[in-house]
């Protein structure tokens, strides 16, 4: 095991997406020293993963985080390519310095603060930022009888596009975005079978994802006021009608069906009674923290959290966790959500360490 080239670093940011690229601005206005360790081959985060046809739902304008916005695109909402490119400009505009990659292992207690491990190297810090997010933990709910299924199952995580299934039988299950972008999609070529715990909840046309970040903070100031405000319904998870999902509405496509009771061999049974013979099954049931670098210090809960006062870990108080959701800050785990808890987290970062810089 060798340590990394300088003894030790002020912080160290786990993680190589936006948010640990927001973080990563914020630490350069101050007099802190500080390395993002990334697990990916190249910059880009989590959208590296995102499947081909995958599209934000906000404008780029609406889609940037701090110090440089996204360049416009001519049509349309970005493209995972677009925001993969910007995160790549943006990381060579500030020459952040970013090891990679570097799958961290463990965090651990030391002395004088924290080491953070990968399988042959460790890096000493004062205090850890973990950022890296939920796309390498997907969560598939447990469904009686999945092991004798002899079809295909995969998460969205591994989704890339719909020509592997044309002409099969497939079931999207999961009532958010990515469910229905790739229901609209997978439908075009497949006899599909959309699958949600409830009544999809689908925002007006002209809703996107500028209206919903507004009601996210409108909602947040609200709280820190103790105010209470009756707004329209929509929230993050709400299902957006970007283009795709417009047209295979059209095509009358978006219609769900309640759960399954059980899988067979051959598909599922379901609570009638009547079997539907199934290929695939694409699961759209999202994430969990990616957090199992943190088991070592002891602070993950039961629901696979840490508990934070704002970002701030309650019970290591050398460490921060920004961008996992609404638990780390409201709207943290989007592109333009992330800027106000990386701002606050790299402020108490600085007062706790005694940087005398204003981040």
């Amino acid at each position: 095991m060798t340590p990394s080239p300088s003894d030790q670093r002020d912080v160290v940011i786990i993680g190589g997406g936006q948010s640990a690229l927001a973080v990563a601005y914020f630490l350069r206005r101050t007099q802190l020293s500080f390395v993002i360790l990334d697990a990916e081959e190249e910059p880009g985060g989590a959208w590296r993963h995102g499947w081909n046809s995958l599209r934000l739902f906000s404008p780029s304008t609406w889609s940037s985080i701090p110090g440089w916005m996204m360049p416009p695109v001519q049509e349309g909402y970005p493209t995972r390519n677009h925001v993969i490119d910007y995160l790549n400009q943006y990381e060579q505009r500030y020459q952040f310095p970013v090891e990679r990659p570097v799958r961290v292992t463990a965090v651990e207690r030391t002395e004088i603060g924290l080491r953070v491990r990968s399988d042959d190297r460790y890096w000493d810090a004062r205090v850890v930022i973990s950022a890296t997010g939920t796309w390498s933990s997907p969560y598939i709910p447990h469904y009686p009888d999945a092991e004798l299924f002899a079809g295909r199952q995969l998460h969205s995580a591994n989704y890339v596009d719909a020509q592997a299934f044309a002409g099969k039988k497939v079931l999207v299950v999961g009532g958010g975005n990515s469910g229905a972008q790739i229901l609209a999609e997978v439908s075009k070529v497949a006899e599909t079978t959309w699958v949600t715990p409830a009544e999809p909840v689908f925002l007006p046309d002209d809703v996107d994802g500028r209206v919903l970040f507004e009601r996210a903070t409108q909602r947040l100031k609200a709280q820190q006021e103790g105010r209470v405000i009756d707004q329209p319904v929509g929230g993050l998870g709400d299902i957006v009608m970007v283009p795709p999902v417009l047209e295979a509405r059209e095509r009358d496509a978006l219609k769900s069906v309640r759960p399954f009771e059980h899988f067979t061999r051959d598909g599922v049974m379901w609570a009638d009674g009547s079997e539907s013979a199934v290929d695939v099954v694409i699961w759209c049931t999202g994430f969990r923290p990616a957090l199992q670098h943190l088991d070592s210090l002891g602070v993950i809960d039961t629901e696979g959290r840490v508990e934070v006062d704002g970002t701030h870990s309650i019970q290591e108080p050398r460490l921060w966790l920004v961008g996992y959701g609404e638990w780390t800050g409201s709207a943290s785990a989007t592109l333009i959500g992330v800027t106000r808890t990386a701002r606050s987290t790299v402020n108490e970062i600085a007062t706790y360490l005694g940087d005398p810089s204003v981040a």
